[in-house]
């Protein structure tokens, strides 16, 4: 067991019967009353996002969990597959448990989150930044330089993301994973 004081981003914790990780928390004191401890918890079955409010001291129930590095390899009607880059097991997992599953290419290095308890994987996670190229981009209108304007493009994975007007077909470009947005273009 643990309280409120153990919370940090990317614990895992069982609560009203379901595993949830922290993805943001905030220890409160205010003037009047007792502390309080403000967290965002995504849940990893469903991947909802829950707003909670744990009085401060109060019991959780930790999840042990490891995180290894896999191989995305391919996907079929069953699933994903992944490689472990260490055993090379190969695991399948469920399409609602990658995240950013459209910006993930062949040979990408993921993180999985494994359930010591259970060895059931539970969430598959991109890393923050990924490098595409750019297989469809309409051209810019020119001229049309107000209010930073940007334009639809897709890329190798198939994910529609949303670019500057000087992004053009062919080129590589960076984009974050948690927000799907352009970062910046990638030379070559």
């Amino acid at each position: 067991m643990a309280t409120t004081a153990d919370l940090r981003n990317g614990l895992v914790i069982h609560y009203n019967h379901d595993l949830f990780q922290i993805t943001e928390f905030q220890h409160v004191k205010p003037g009047k009353g007792n502390a309080f401890v403000r967290t965002k918890m995504k849940s990893l079955t469903s991947g909802k996002v829950l707003d909670n409010t744990f009085s401060s001291g109060a019991t959780i129930i930790p999840v042990r969990v490891e995180r290894h590095k896999f191989q995305f390899l391919y996907k079929d009607e069953s699933g994903y597959n992944f490689m472990n880059s260490e055993t090379f097991d190969q695991v399948l997992i469920d399409e609602k448990l990658v995240t950013a599953a459209d910006l993930m290419k062949d040979g990408q290095e993921v993180e999985i989150l494994i359930n010591t308890e259970t060895d059931a994987a539970l969430l598959c996670e991109l890393p923050p930044f990924v490098e595409l190229e750019v297989t469809y981009a309409e051209p810019g209108l020119k001229g049309d330089t107000a209010n930073s304007p940007k334009k639809a493009i897709e890329v190798e994975t198939g994910a529609r993301i949303m670019v500057p007007l000087f992004i053009e077909e062919g080129q590589k470009i960076k984009v974050d994973t948690r927000t799907y947005d352009y970062v910046e273009r990638v030379k070559s």
